[in-house]
């Protein structure tokens, strides 16, 4: 057995070892912005704050979520992730349902899957993107975040190959007792491929709740989603435009505001994930055992 020799068990050592760093360094950024949120002025300033807080307080947590465009952004962003996630994923079931059969099934087929693959590997660039959302009237709209990257071309491509693995036997059963295409598709495809749906939604929602670049060049300023107005302040010198009042700037810091809202906007994403995380592994693999 490969596993028990010694040059198997020395990599998997250097494996473990490895991972384990990568998720320090992943994870140790986080509890230092946490910690960071959670502690006293004093302490911030004097740089105290390494991963655990000093002098504990919620101030910066309060004033964050007391702060209106705060909550305007937050309530943008969910819109965006829950139309976004919902219609990607509606659109890209729609497309790799049919991408997933034979060409005797679907005439002309292997172009349309060429298509789809051209327009990933090329766009039509910023300028003419934004002229096309200034004509379509999408301009400070949440069509214009949600639409340009309905159809995720990666996505279609796992699903499709997800949909060709599912025993034609099913299909063929269900085409004899009398359902179409799209009975077939919700009521056998769909529920055998949840693995694949959890995933490709997890990719889908995480993308669109950490995308800022578009919300800047689309939307205006007092309806930015919440990955756009958080760039804004961590870019922003000057606490007196983010706290106004001067007796919330005795008891928080710069720092201590911008970590809250940067935790407060990583929280949802954190949460959601150990939920979702079992369907990784079959999720993840898609497409890629073959009998």
């Amino acid at each position: 057995m490969y596993y028990k020799t010694s040059g198997y068990k020395w990599f998997s050592v250097g494996n473990h070892i490895l991972l384990g760093i990568i998720s320090l360094m992943c994870i140790l950024p986080l509890f230092h912005i946490l910690a960071v949120s959670l502690s006293d002025k004093a302490a911030v300033s004097a740089n105290l704050v390494n991963f655990w807080p000093v002098d504990f307080t919620m101030d910066a947590y309060h004033k964050v979520i007391s702060n209106r465009d705060f909550s305007s952004s937050l309530w943008n962003s969910v819109m965006r992730v829950v139309l976004g996630t919902a219609v990607s994923m509606l659109l890209v079931i729609l497309a790799a349902y049919p991408l997933s059969k034979d060409s005797g099934v679907l005439k002309g087929r292997n172009a349309i899957a060429w298509y789809f693959v051209f327009t990933m590997l090329f766009s039509g660039g910023m300028i003419p993107s934004y002229i096309l959302m200034s004509k379509l009237h999408l301009i400070n709209h949440m069509g214009a975040l949600i639409l340009p990257g309905a159809v995720n071309v990666w996505n279609m491509i796992l699903l499709m190959n997800f949909f060709r693995n599912v025993p034609k036997e099913l299909e063929e059963a269900a085409l004899m007792d009398g359902a179409n295409h799209m009975v077939t598709l919700f009521r056998i495809f769909l529920p055998i491929s949840l693995p694949a749906l959890v995933t490709l939604s997890l990719f889908t929602l995480v993308g669109h709740w950490n995308s800022w670049f578009d919300g800047l060049i689309y939307m205006r300023q007092d309806n930015y989603p919440l990955a756009t107005y958080l760039q804004t302040i961590i870019v922003e010198t000057n606490l007196v435009n983010l706290i106004n009042s001067a007796s919330d700037m005795d008891k928080i810091t710069q720092r201590s505001f911008k970590a809250a809202q940067i935790f407060i906007a990583a929280l949802p994403v954190i949460v959601l994930y150990p939920f979702l995380q079992r369907f990784f592994v079959k999720g993840m693999v898609l497409g890629a055992v073959k009998e």
